[in-house]
């Protein structure tokens, strides 16, 4: 018999990360352009002299430094390789073969590629005409073969969100049986105080889970660490689920000393929000179509131009996450990154 492989891998896509070209500005990930504190930096070295030795599997000193920065209980949480890595291990613990996870879309494309990797079925409910999450669609779409929705909040790549009232609603109408993952990868850039912090809402719901990362606001997106917030049962079988060792000791380091440079961080949240701001009433006065965002980026919801758009900023060095015949997600960065990506979208033809 011949060595094969799952067939149904054949048609599930890649997942495309942003691109990186030598010299350019990136815009493309939605990762902060400064490097990480001092601070972070020595505990990372300090940590890479001990590189051939072990992390600690559970994560105990993240762990414990992870629970008193919430103010949440050990018993809760769920510490993984990335936000993406335990949006993976939920879907895991929840599905088993042919169960339905539901989503909106367009949302994050890890989605349905990890929903399908898991066993799992992927259902797409789309987006409204404000590029919003359709809240009564998706609980349409739900039955009782779901397990497992996804709720991104800010949305990547659209940056629209939910504000309290309506995501409420919402958690209150989803069956007990489904668990919600809340998908706040861009909480620390929300200004509209009229968003939830989803930790505040976990804590009656057992079938609410907060996932978050700090490759964003953090500054660690070469490292890889997130975490989720969750019911005891469920974290429980989240932690049980994940790989041995995923979380590098480098990793666990740096995530520590991140969450005790918090203070420095987040005031760098508060400039990118500032940025944003300014770049979207930029684009807008321009006459993109620019929807509202509470994320680090913006989005511009070109259609069938989006191709032509990407390769007039590579013509000009500058680097975006294009969605070819559905828009460009561009990262708000730097203020001279930020001018540099202006100026060329200043002299593309519409």
């Amino acid at each position: 018999m011949a060595l094969t492989v799952r067939a149904d891998l054949a048609n599930l896509p890649d997942y495309v990360p942003g691109r990186k070209i030598p010299g350019a500005v990136i815009l493309s990930s939605n990762e902060v352009s400064t490097p990480a504190p001092p601070s972070v930096l020595a505990a990372i070295a300090d940590a890479a002299t001990e590189v051939n030795r072990y992390p600690q599997m559970a994560n105990d000193d993240l762990m414990a430094r992870t629970s008193a920065y919430l103010g949440v209980p050990e018993e809760r949480i769920a510490i993984g390789c990335g936000s993406v890595s335990l949006c993976q291990q939920l879907i895991q613990a929840m599905c088993t073969e042919g169960q339905e996870v539901v989503f909106a879309w367009r949302s994050f494309e890890a989605y349905p590629i990890v929903t399908h990797i898991a066993g799992a079925r992927g259902v797409r409910v789309p987006l409204t005409s404000d590029y919003r999450h359709d809240l009564d669609a998706m609980l349409a779409a739900v039955n009782d073969n779901t397990r497992v929705m996804f709720v991104a909040n800010p949305n990547n790549p659209t940056g629209s969100a939910l504000h309290t009232e309506e995501l409420t609603r919402f958690l209150d109408a989803v069956p007990d049986h489904v668990l919600v993952v809340l998908d706040e990868a861009y909480r620390e850039f929300v200004t509209d105080p009229d968003l939830p912090d989803g930790l505040t809402l976990t804590a009656n719901r057992d079938n609410l889970a907060v996932v978050r990362t700090l490759s964003k606001a953090y500054g660690l997106a070469g490292l890889r660490v997130g975490y989720a917030v969750a019911s005891p049962e469920v974290a429980g079988a989240v932690r049980k689920v994940g790989i041995p060792f995923s979380v590098s000791r480098v990793a666990q380091a740096a995530a520590i000393a991140a969450m005790d440079a918090a203070d420095e961080l987040l005031a760098r949240c508060e400039l990118i929000a500032v940025e944003r701001q300014r770049v979207r009433a930029e684009l807008l006065a321009m006459g993109y179509e620019v929807p509202e965002t509470q994320a680090n980026f913006v989005w511009l919801p070109l259609g069938e131009r989006t191709a032509a758009f990407n390769e007039h900023l590579l013509g000009q060095k500058i680097v975006v996450r294009a969605f070819v015949g559905e828009g460009a997600r561009v990262t708000v960065a730097q203020p001279e990154e930020n001018d540099a990506f202006l100026a060329a979208a200043r002299t593309f033809e519409r």
